[in-house]
């Protein structure tokens, strides 16, 4: 197997599939499922599907404040996320990252994070929803003391998108 060194592949140059900002920003609005992996007691990886939100441009995601996710990431904030999307090769999009966690646990920010998650994913019921506060604060409320917002800080950001090579490998 060649080693990759600089967008070389042996002695073959490999198209550039690295993602624009704006097409990085439309990815993440148009993919669902964020993989968080984080670092366990004994130093192994543990990794966990997410749902997420985008806020000021960054990723964030909420868990409920035991999980072990956030027990991981409390102990250690440094964290490595993975969203991707694309069944065939020439379809294959992706965007790695890897950051450190920030936490904010305010009960407000978490309502605040449950109404985007509300309106992006179909949570109460068959469809996404956008709530009023007094809605949010009804199916929610309850459990906003009870979790842990993670807003992830990029320090390494990897994408590709193969769509750009135009059927040629």
């Amino acid at each position: 197997m060649a080693a990759e060194t600089d967008g070389y592949i042996g002695c073959m140059a490999r198209k550039d599939i690295t993602m624009t900002d704006d097409e990085t920003a439309s990815f993440l609005e148009g993919t669902h499922v964020l993989q968080v992996s984080s670092i366990d007691a004994d130093g192994y990886p543990h990794v966990a599907p997410m749902w997420y939100i985008m806020d000021d441009g960054k990723i964030v995601f909420r868990s409920f404040t035991k999980s072990q996710k956030i027990v991981n990431l409390t102990r250690n904030n440094k964290i490595g996320v993975l969203v991707e999307a694309g069944d065939g090769y020439n379809e294959l999009r992706g965007l790695m990252i890897r950051g450190t966690a920030r936490f904010v646990t305010d009960p407000a920010y978490i309502l605040k994070v449950y109404g985007g998650l509300a309106a992006r994913y179909a949570m109460l019921g068959g469809a996404p929803q956008q709530l009023t506060p007094e809605e949010l604060e009804a199916a929610f409320g309850r459990f906003a003391s009870k979790n842990t917002a993670v807003i992830i800080e990029p320090e390494k950001i990897a994408s590709w998108d193969h769509r750009k090579l135009g059927g040629v490998y």
